[in-house]
């Protein structure tokens, strides 16, 4: 600078002759000049004096024969300027600025400190950065003989030359060490890094010590210009709701920006991925603000979603299973979150979902695979959700399906239910709840299906009064083979699973469940013996207490047995035991009594001692009277 442009720049405040050179550049025939520049409100170079006392800018310009120093201390509110008469500082061209550190600030100057800082921030710029950095060369140097030693090596007359101690030192000086590289590897041709610099790049950036599953070299031009490297860890994030991650890195013009924009770049669901984005479009002092309301971002944040779909996919396609296993261990919940969040990319995540079946051995398998394997006359995806593999696997609502061959999917993680909702279809496919009413299996009978409505419509109405609010209606089953009954729930109620979590959530207050938990469905299989001998009994007896009894355990183990929570787990107990007593006792005591041998004999589980008879007086009858 010269004497007069330390004056307009360093002498006023506010006035920033970064933003005179950009003004000047675009009103002259440059203006297409990439210009890589900082700087446009004239205060940032007074932030030196926030650590030192004392600033002073030594400086030669090309325009000038002198060299000037612009001088200022922290606590005045003056300057100077002076010509450089010493002929050791004078320069060629350029400028050097000098801090003279506060005594709390000196940690500033510490050469560690700043190598840290010109790497964090600095390490991609376009031009070389050197620090003056202490350094060390070993070398061998002589150490003086110890005299009684030589005396002793001496044999006789003659005494033979020995060689010289030496022992090795470390010689230390200072000198100027290049701090950053001056090529990022993420401006290289990607079919030039391989896979060895990648995975370094990575553990580097950002302190890991595992290899990530996958990564993602890309450019994207046009509308929009930036360059990104996307990592898949294969470390678990433990925590979902974090969006406070530092996993993306914001380069400007291959200066660190930041590392705390991560929501803005990518949705919640995709806070796993890590990498670098370094854009040419954005400025230089962007903000979080600039980021939510810029045009520029949204465009940036499209595109890297879609190539991290595009690199989880490609795990998904390796010819390893045992890949995809591991990332989906690690962040199966982050894409079921995708679904419930981003409507806009469900085809993209659907395909990347993973479930366990009725069919498939208790191993995960895709959508894909699951359509694939569908029987020809099958309309839609069935599914269950359930507390456990066991529980799902073995509920009666599959008994039909799995007599017809029909694969299910069987949904025990608390996510699973709420992401396929959300979903609602794949590859044209509907997905169906098995534990809901209106449940179409395609093979109805009309004729058969009246003859049974009209045989146990009775029985139903019966049945409904007797458990009154406690269901909606009583049912016909299509569902069932082998069990007698089952509690299904409405079309848009609450499943069992849904209940038991919204019951898990309402933190002791179940009074806003109320609705929701009433509308439930009996239906009852017409085939089973049970239900044939309450039909019996509706018709011949409805007011038999044994019978309305039957009902009441009937209904509550199937609530059990459906995945619900009975009101009452008590009396249903002490039902069951009633039952079992009557029933235990009638079978023990018409057995007959084993015969009494001299040898002592084990006892039997359960005995009756018989009262002993009395004898019983028949009168005479006369002749006439009728007996």
């Amino acid at each position: 600078m010269t004497r007069q442009e330390l004056v307009d720049s360093l002498g006023t405040i506010a006035s920033s002759g970064t933003a005179k050179f950009l003004k000047t550049l675009k009103e002259s025939q440059e203006a297409s000049v990439d210009s890589n520049l900082i700087g446009q409100f004239g205060v940032g170079f007074y932030s030196a004096f926030l650590v030192s006392d004392k600033v002073a800018v030594s400086t030669k310009s090309p325009k000038s024969e002198k060299q000037y120093v612009w001088e200022s201390e922290a606590e005045s509110n003056s300057y100077t300027i002076r010509e450089e008469t010493d002929p050791e500082k004078l320069i060629p061209r350029g400028t050097r600025l000098t801090l003279y550190l506060k005594r709390d600030d000196k940690g500033f100057a510490h050469p560690e400190r700043i190598q840290k800082l010109v790497k964090n921030y600095s390490q991609f710029v376009s031009f070389p950065i050197y620090t003056w950095q202490e350094k060390g060369f070993t070398k061998e140097v002589e150490v003086d003989e110890d005299p009684a030693e030589a005396k002793t090596e001496g044999d006789g007359e003659t005494k033979k030359e020995t060689k010289k101690k030496t022992k090795t030192v470390v010689e230390k000086y200072w000198d100027w060490e290049l701090t950053n590289e001056t090529q990022p590897i993420w401006l290289r041709n990607p079919r030039e890094v391989s896979t060895e610099e990648y995975n370094e790049f990575y553990k580097k950036t950002f302190n890991e010590y595992l290899n990530p599953l996958a990564s993602s070299h890309f450019t994207t031009e046009g509308e929009v210009e930036f360059r990104s490297i996307l990592y898949v860890p294969a470390t678990k994030k433990e925590d979902i709701t974090d969006r406070k991650t530092k996993n993306i890195r914001l380069y400007v013009k291959r200066v660190f920006i930041s590392d705390d924009f991560d929501g803005e770049l990518f949705p919640r669901y995709l806070s796993f991925v890590k990498g670098v984005v370094d854009s040419n479009d954005l400025p230089l002092n962007v903000s979080r603000e600039i980021l939510q309301e810029s045009r520029i971002v949204r465009i940036m944040r499209k595109r890297l979603v879609r190539k991290a779909f595009d690199m989880i996919l490609g795990i998904s396609c390796s010819e390893s299973r045992d890949e995809y296993e591991a990332f989906w261990e690690n962040y199966g919940k982050f894409l079921k979150l995708g679904c419930m969040e981003d409507k806009e990319n469900h085809k993209r995540i659907a395909p990347l979902l993973r479930f366990f079946s009725s069919q498939s051995n208790e191993e995960l398998i895709s959508l894909d695979e699951y359509v694939e394997n569908m029987k020809p006359e099958q309309k839609a995806i069935y599914y269950i959700a359930g507390d456990s593999l066991s529980s799902a696997k073995n509920a009666p609502f599959l008994e039909k399906l799995n007599e017809k061959g029909y694969e299910v999917l069987l949904l025990i993680d608390p996510m699973d239910e709420v992401s396929l909702q959300n979903l609602t279809s794949y590859k044209d496919k509907s997905f169906v709840d098995i534990s809901k009413e209106d449940l179409d299996l395609g093979d109805k009978n009309e004729e058969k299906e009246k003859e049974i409505k009209q045989e146990y419509s009775q029985t139903c109405d019966w049945i409904k009064k007797r458990l009154g609010e406690k269901v909606a209606r009583v049912d016909i089953s299509n569902r069932l083979s082998s069990s007698p009954c089952v509690l299904v729930a409405a079309k848009f109620g609450w499943s069992a699973n849904m209940e038991r979590l919204m019951r898990a959530q309402s933190i002791g207050d179940t009074s806003s469940l109320d609705f929701m938990r009433s509308r439930k469905v009996f239906e009852i299989n017409p085939e089973h013996e049970i239900i044939k001998g309450l039909n019996a009994a509706c018709r011949s007896n409805p007011d038999d207490s044994e019978a309305l009894k039957a009902i009441d355990i009937l209904f509550e183990t199937s609530m059990i047995s459906s995945g619900f929570t009975p009101d009452n787990p008590t009396d249903l107990s002490s039902k069951i035991y009633d039952m079992m007593s009557a029933a235990m006792v009638g079978k023990w005591a018409t057995q007959p009594q084993p015969a009494q041998t001299s040898q002592q004999q084990p006892a039997a589980p359960f005995s009756f001692e018989p009262e002993p008879l009395e004898a019983e007086v028949v009168e005479p009858v006369e002749a006439g009277e009728q007996k």
